[in-house]
């Protein structure tokens, strides 16, 4: 990494930068690649300042390893998550913006291209692009509503319902087929004294989120869900009520404890075969221990209506490059080499994440099996969509925290809680 001059490089770097005012002032007096003064004349050579959100110590790391190799000057300005969060705007819209961003892929991208805010990478997704032979399902997420794309996914990981091999054995079950096979396994399990289905929504409530996302894409599809989100579907709607009926269903098989549990809580009494299966991110191998992670196995939440394309949902991690950037060749050449295979699996190596490459072309062969089976049912589906607040938004989340909370213990006053949800959602959508 690189850092000469008393420019914004080093100004957005500084802390308490919370007020646009000041952000926007210390952004115009800096005097950016567009004066001269930072080498960037549009060819693809110019410095690039990078604003950073990751912040685990290890993932922190590795991303600083991968800037400091690059071959051209960059400039690294890591921001606390939710300071990033609330300012990342300001960034975007600055006169003299940083040129690059990692971020998460989904509404709120989409949205900051709506507003022409950031750069078309389009060319990165075309011919021998950097993004080229990546599934189709990502390049529809990394898709603006004009059809262009604006992200560059690099990493994501994949829900589905988990259960310990052995586990299933000694009870003499299997994996489901349909859904009515997955009622009748809980129906089974609930009566050998074993809970069907883990939870943890104590301190943790937007684990609620889980089973309603993965409804809603079987019963209604991921168009409606997205637009759903987007607020141009009601969640008093039958389309809703239809998702509700069937969580309803699962809600006798669920345990008991989970409103005391965090997702992270509830993955013990899962490890000690007293649950036997968890709707939850292969973040769960990261919550068991380490004898557990080989014996665990998983299966997709099966087909409900036949007639909408498969869905998972694969909350991705990645990068785009604002609109207004210097040099939007040098942004490009930065991404590019950010998503190429070969600094996707460094990345993934040395920040020890359970995540999986976007790029078909990482060298999986040391991967474990449950890894490989991961990649294969993202690189199959159809569609892939986010969590709930990737898709929507932190303060619609809230909204289906309180009502799907509520709903799980008061399933009988769904019809009150889905006319108080729509309330709420309006409000946000209004805001």
């Amino acid at each position: 990494m690189t850092t000469h001059g008393l420019s914004r490089r080093i100004l957005l770097a500084g802390a308490g930068l919370g007020a646009a005012g000041g952000l926007a002032a210390c952004m115009n007096t800096s005097g950016g690649g567009g004066s001269g003064d930072e080498g960037g004349d549009g060819d693809g050579s110019g410095e690039i300042v990078f604003q950073n959100s990751i912040q685990d110590p290890a993932p922190k790391a590795a991303i600083e390893a991968l800037v400091a190799d690059y071959d051209q000057p960059v400039t690294m300005n890591s921001v606390a998550t939710e300071q990033y969060r609330a300012q990342l705007t300001n960034y975007l819209r600055a006169s003299d913006p940083p040129d690059v961003y990692s971020w998460y892929a989904g509404s709120v991208a989409r949205a900051y291209a709506s507003q022409g805010l950031l750069l078309d990478v389009s060319s990165m997704w075309e011919g021998d692009g950097a993004c080229a032979g990546f599934p189709d399902a990502l390049r529809t997420l990394s898709t603006a509503d004009d059809g262009t794309q604006i992200f560059v996914p690099t990493s994501y990981y994949w829900w589905s319902v988990f259960f310990r091999k052995s586990a299933f054995e000694e009870w003499g079950v299997t994996p489901p087929e349909t859904w009515d096979d997955f009622l009748a396994l809980c129906e089974t399990l609930q009566g050998q004294g074993i809970i069907p289905l883990a939870n943890g929504v104590g301190a943790t409530p937007w684990m609620s989120s889980g089973w309603f996302d993965y409804l809603n894409l079987r019963i209604n599809g991921a168009e409606y869900h997205r637009q759903l989100l987007a607020g141009e579907h009601a969640f008093n709607s039958a389309e809703v009520k239809a998702v509700m009926e069937e969580y309803a269903k699962l809600i006798p098989f669920m345990d008991p404890d989970m409103m005391s549990y965090s997702n992270q809580e509830a993955a013990t009494p899962f490890a000690q075969k007293k649950t036997a299966m968890y709707l939850v991110g292969a973040f769960i191998t990261t919550h068991v221990p380490s004898d557990v992670v080989d014996d665990l196995d998983f299966f997709s939440v099966p087909v409900i209506n036949p007639d909408v394309p498969t869905a998972e949902e694969a909350p991705t991690d990645g990068y785009f490059a604002a609109a207004g950037s210097d040099d939007p060749e040098a942004s490009l050449a930065f991404l590019s080499y950010l998503a190429a295979p070969e600094q996707q699996q460094r990345y993934i190596e040395e920040a020890g994440s359970s995540n999986l490459p976007t790029s078909p072309d990482v060298d999986s062969s040391g991967f474990s099996e449950l890894t490989k089976k991961g990649m294969d049912l993202l690189a199959t589906t159809e569609e892939i969509t986010q969590f709930f607040n990737r898709d929507s938004s932190d303060a619609l989340q809230t909204t289906a925290d309180a009502a799907l909370v509520r709903f799980l213990s008061e399933p009988e006053e769904v019809d009150a809680i889905l006319d108080e949800w729509q309330a709420a959602a309006e409000q946000v959508w209004d805001s």
